[in-house]
């Protein structure tokens, strides 16, 4: 015990003094005891916040666009891929957006209502079921109606607290032989943020039954509490319970892709479409690896097979018509991109389709064409800093400085998390004499993007202008 006890004041020792915490003895206990508590610095390839030290080596934002949390875009918009959250409440503003919306996903009660349920709208005469009138103790005990009154309160009412009694009275007369009881307590313990009273049900329900929605909800808690590595290796046990299970697979996919290492991705995304030749989602991310990996024309297999399989989206058709582009299959490029446009089903999705059609108006030179793709871009979406950035490219080249700097700074203070916008203000300001603004800015595109070759060289330039000075 003394040996345990020395080793724990060594750690918490070592802990206050990288940290530098002045705290007293309830702060130290409250550190002990916190369950929910994980690492300051994570080491390498084992966290989800600095995906940027995974050892995969993923590509590089030059090549690949990534978010506000440094990951690269998938190419599929899922549900939780916010894991990696802003620090500032500022930044959680400007967090690219997800399918919708240009604010990240959030844990309002209104998201969690299903389509399906959502249409099952209270009368105008009260509420279906009053909860505040029922003896839940009652229905507890009748197993059969019992589940199906869970399953209302949690999924149409979003009554976590009621749903969560009713749950544990339920395993309770099930003399907690019942593992199903324990997988929808350990949900309404996920939905409260309860995240090791979660496990700690999920893992009891894994030993009386295995089932394959509990290895999967037993990993959304790990990827909450930062653990991706141990969320693989309950797939990794899933998997030798349930061979060749999809979901499974495809959960390891998701998890190496937001840990940056994307080849690993790929492979596991391959062996999904050997179980599973008709799923979207891996078709869709392994099409955009190829994009991204200067292959469009394995790239355009992929879509074209989404396309056949009944996929006919906005989104669709607007990578086969990048694909088709960068292919050199000119002759398809714009029908396409004129059917992404025809099926767009929002300003967002309108304003991307524009932008893309301004690089198809740069690549084949005609800047005045994409000029007014880029405007239309930002009529659309006001936000788009991809297509500030370029409109302030364009103007560089016609030679109206001011105008361009204005934009710049528009597109740096909107997408922070972007290197372009930084780099083309150092460049910009390195050109009219404005040394020093090109130093501040050329460091901040070197902390979006450190491997980014011109920054350096401008970086190193300056350095040494200085020095002569």
């Amino acid at each position: 015990i003394q040996a345990a006890w020395n080793l724990k004041t060594r750690a918490l020792t070592e802990m206050v003094y990288v940290d530098e915490i002045d705290m007293d003895q309830e702060g130290i206990a409250e550190i002990i005891l916190d369950e929910n508590a994980i690492a300051q610095v994570a080491r390498p390839g084992t966290s989800l916040k600095l995906p940027g030290t995974s050892q995969g080596g993923g590509p590089s934002p030059a090549v690949r666009p990534v978010t506000q949390s440094g990951r690269p875009l998938t190419g599929f918009v899922r549900p939780s891929t916010q894991s990696g959250r802003p620090s500032t409440m500022e930044q959680a503003i400007r967090t690219p957006r997800t399918a919708l919306t240009a604010r990240p996903l959030t844990s309002a009660s209104g998201g969690y209502v299903r389509p399906g349920t959502a249409s099952m709208l209270t009368n105008p005469d009260g509420p279906f079921i009053n909860l505040s009138r029922l003896n839940l103790t009652k229905y507890a005990q009748k197993p059969k109606l019992a589940k199906a009154l869970f399953e209302y309160i949690f999924h149409h009412e979003n009554d976590v607290k009621n749903a969560l009694d009713l749950a544990a009275l339920a395993t309770e007369h099930a003399q907690f032989k019942d593992w199903w009881w324990k997988v929808q307590i350990g949900k309404c313990y996920y939905r409260l943020g309860l995240y090791r009273e979660a496990e700690k049900q999920f893992k009891s329900a894994l030993k009386q039954q295995d089932m394959v929605d509990t290895f999967l909800y037993l990993a959304k808690v790990y990827m909450r509490l930062d653990q991706p590595v141990t969320a693989l290796n309950l797939f990794k046990q899933g998997l030798e319970r349930f061979p060749g299970e999809v979901t499974l697979i495809c959960g390891i996919a998701r998890i190496y892709e937001e840990m940056n290492d994307i080849s690993s991705a790929a492979e596991h995304y391959k062996d999904v479409l050997k179980q599973d030749n008709t799923h979207v989602e891996a078709i869709a991310c392994i099409g955009s690896n190829h994009f991204y990996s200067d292959q469009p024309e394995i790239a355009l297999r992929f879509y074209r097979r989404l396309l056949q399989m009944g996929v006919y989206n906005c989104q669709l058709f607007n990578n086969l018509g990048l694909c088709c582009f960068y292919a050199q299959q000119y002759d398809m490029t714009l029908s396409s991109f004129e059917r992404a446009l025809f099926l767009a089903e929002n300003e967002e999705e309108t304003a991307d389709v524009w932008y893309n059609l301004g690089h198809v108006a740069v690549g084949i030179g005609d800047l005045n064409l994409a000029y007014q793709c880029f405007k239309l871009t930002l009529i659309h979406n006001n936000d788009c800093a991809e297509a500030y950035n370029n409109l302030a490219v364009l103007e560089m080249r016609k030679g109206h400085t001011e105008q361009a700097r204005a934009l710049l700074q528009t597109a740096s203070s909107l997408a922070p998390h972007m290197y372009e916008p930084h780099f083309n203000v150092a460049i910009l300001s390195e050109k009219v004499g404005d040394l020093q603004r090109s130093y501040t800015a050329a460091q901040k595109s070197e902390e979006a993007f450190p491997g980014h070759v011109d920054t350096q060289q401008l970086l190193k330039q300056l350095k040494e202008h200085f020095a002569m000075l």
